[in-house]
């Protein structure tokens, strides 16, 4: 998928690109207390209440050993890696975040890292985030389907073992599962809900037929009544559509009359190169692809996952990490490309 290719690209021009500064780095955590586990059984948030970034790793997320989003490290303890996520999930929170979404993958949960990296989604639900837990096949297969179903089944048993009781945490089982048809997708997605019937259905995104490209196959499927719809689109997919109503459109065909239950988890552009969002399109897909994604999220009331809040030398990314050890901070990359979330997030 061009995607995978665009993301690799991407890291190439990113130290190349320029950085907006933001009233200097985003220095200090937002000020939340930290909030207790959620029970099962709290109030449920509609979906325009998801306004939120992706934290991922440098490799796109697509690894063949653990996944580890940028900033935090195999090697750190349990300790560091909560001290390094509440100050990146601090940082999220002064953007106007209260979600974030992570990867996992059968190393980093199944294997040792596991322990470690629960302190980065404890930290995150102590400062009163929502995050998604999403999981990512291997690099070397990108194949779009499950890599090994018994690796994949202990996954899910032990992070749903470990979070199926807190509300702030919510489950994907899988990210862009283009390598099925639709039925064979909603066939494991509806299998999910069944063997993890414990887990409400409100906590659990389901993604849309092949790229997570169209949430209506899986909207419309009476299995999967309940959960919540994951929906990904980039403006890269066209990069001759230049017209606003085109783009709009097209994110309005993808989700039909579904977007009480939508979320859309991935979408994004080119943060690091100067691009002004907020001004006239001026030929650029990308401008009048962000605007028109922005728009709809707001004008439906979906929720949005901007992809990346976070990853080291992505153009996409509307950060970049700044300092070292647990002392880290975020710096933003547009002052336009925020500005358009806070419009679709209507703050």
């Amino acid at each position: 998928m061009p995607r995978k290719n665009h993301r690799r690209t991407a890291c190439l021009g990113a130290l190349l690109a320029c950085v907006t500064a933001f009233g200097g780095a985003l220095t200090s955590p937002a000020s939340a207390s930290p909030a207790s586990p959620g029970s099962a059984y709290a109030a449920i948030p509609p979906v325009s209440d998801f306004h939120g970034v992706n934290w991922a790793d440098p490799r796109d997320n697509y690894a063949d050993d653990a996944v580890v989003p940028s900033g935090l490290s195999t090697s750190d303890s349990y300790a560091t890696t909560y001290a390094k996520s509440k100050a990146i999930i601090g940082g999220f929170g002064k953007l106007g975040a209260n979600t974030v979404r992570l990867p996992v993958n059968p190393t980093s949960v199944n294997g040792p890292f596991w322990k470690s990296y629960r302190g980065a989604i404890d930290a995150a639900t102590a400062k009163g985030f929502k995050v998604i837990l999403g999981y990512w096949e291997a690099d070397n297969a990108k194949d779009g389907k499950i890599d090994n179903q018994a690796s994949w089944d202990q996954m899910w048993a032990r992070i749903t073992s470990a979070y199926g009781r807190n509300s702030q945490v919510y489950f994907e089982p899988m990210n862009e599962p283009f390598g099925y048809t639709s039925q064979e997708w909603r066939d494991i997605a509806a299998d999910w809900v069944t063997t993890h019937r414990s887990v409400p259905r409100d906590r659990i995104l389901i993604g849309g037929v092949k790229y997570s490209e169209d949430v209506k196959p899986v909207c419309a499927d009476s299995r999967l009544n309940g959960t919540r719809l994951a929906l990904h689109n980039y403006g890269f997919w066209h990069t001759d559509w230049t017209s606003y109503d085109q783009w709009k459109q097209d994110f309005k065909a993808r989700i039909g009359d579904c977007a009480s239950r939508t979320i859309l988890d991935e979408f994004g552009a080119t943060m690091t190169s100067g691009l002004d969002y907020n001004g006239p399109i001026n030929g650029s897909h990308e401008i009048a692809y962000i605007q028109a994604a922005t728009d709809t999220v707001r004008e439906l009331g979906l929720g949005s996952v901007y992809w990346p809040g976070l990853r080291t030398a992505d153009t996409y990314s509307l950060t970049t990490l700044q300092g070292t050890g647990t002392n880290l901070s975020l710096q933003l990359n547009n002052q336009s490309g925020l500005d358009r979330l806070h419009w679709a997030w209507k703050q």
